[in-house]
């Protein structure tokens, strides 16, 4: 019971550090672009590939913590 439930916040943790590490790529993105627009496109792809890196981090997150109650598998 109480290791369901610290699964769940560990996935809630992860879940708000992804959202809050995308937020911060696409905000200084959108700086950068703004700052010099000749670079968007390569300053586009960049963000796009950190903000998948960060997902995929999450996501280990996740299964991590859901793997730690016992019931997955």
């Amino acid at each position: 019971m109480i290791v369901g439930s610290i699964a769940g916040i560990g996935a809630g943790l992860a879940a708000i550090g992804a959202g809050i590490g995308i937020g911060q790529i696409g905000g200084k993105a959108m700086e950068g672009m703004a700052r010099q627009p000749e670079a968007a496109s390569k300053i586009q792809t960049a963000m796009l590939i950190a903000a998948a890196f960060v997902e995929a981090v999450a996501l280990f997150g996740v299964v991590v913590a859901f793997l730690g109650t016992g019931n997955v598998g």
